[in-house]
């Protein structure tokens, strides 16, 4: 168990330092150089770690539900630095959870092949967590609620007169995570098996 735990922290930090480096250089390459300038655009996981959603969180989430969840320090970047338009925002926000199906997809396409081919069942096991971990991380980041990803792309069809509206769900943000993960979350969890066996072949055991 002990080393299952580490192996699901390792891959947790590379996922979640990789989602933030990608909000980061899209957002620099979109005219904001904040996460440039903050020295965050590296891969180096102490540059990102956050000690309650990379160490305490995945903990919890580990011993009482068995699977690794947690965050890393969001990237900074100002909105009002980025090239003007309605997108530039919503293209930030796609980058992290891009990021993430990104590296599923590749690792999904392992697991497919290795296990024609026979490859070593613990390298495929590692594989399936990475993209187990990854397809999490997409699909928990899209939802539509302030601060998570989602939330940005959504505002991006949103007209600018409701922008308070806007503001009103950042401000209870945190509130409306929190009661998305108690309540709501196991209705959008199954989304992750089907996920995870159209991208691998097999079944999330």
């Amino acid at each position: 168990m002990q080393v299952e735990f580490i192996f699901q922290i390792a891959i947790l930090i590379m996922s979640v330092v990789i989602h933030e480096v990608s909000h980061g250089l899209v957002a620099d390459k979109l005219g904001d150089p904040t996460a440039k300038l903050a020295g965050r655009l590296t891969l180096n996981p102490l540059k990102h770690l956050d000690l309650f959603g990379s160490v305490i969180v995945p903990a919890l989430s580990y011993f009482l539900g068995g699977f690794i969840f947690g965050w890393a320090k969001p990237v900074p970047y100002n909105p009002y630095n980025l090239r003007p338009g309605r997108w530039s925002e919503a293209s930030v926000a796609l980058a992290g959870p891009a990021s993430n199906f990104i590296l599923a997809v590749i690792f999904g396409l392992f697991v497919r092949y290795g296990i024609g081919h026979g490859f070593n069942e613990a390298t495929l096991h590692i594989s399936s967590l990475i993209v187990f971990v990854n397809i999490l991380l997409m699909v928990f980041n899209l939802m539509p609620i302030p601060p998570l990803d989602g939330s940005k792309i959504l505002f991006a069809f949103f007209p600018e007169k409701t922008f308070q509206i806007r503001g009103f769900f950042e401000r209870y943000g945190l509130i409306l995570v929190f009661f998305f993960i108690f309540f709501i979350w196991q209705f959008v969890a199954p989304v992750i098996d089907v996920l995870f066996r159209i991208i691998t072949g097999i079944a999330l055991i």
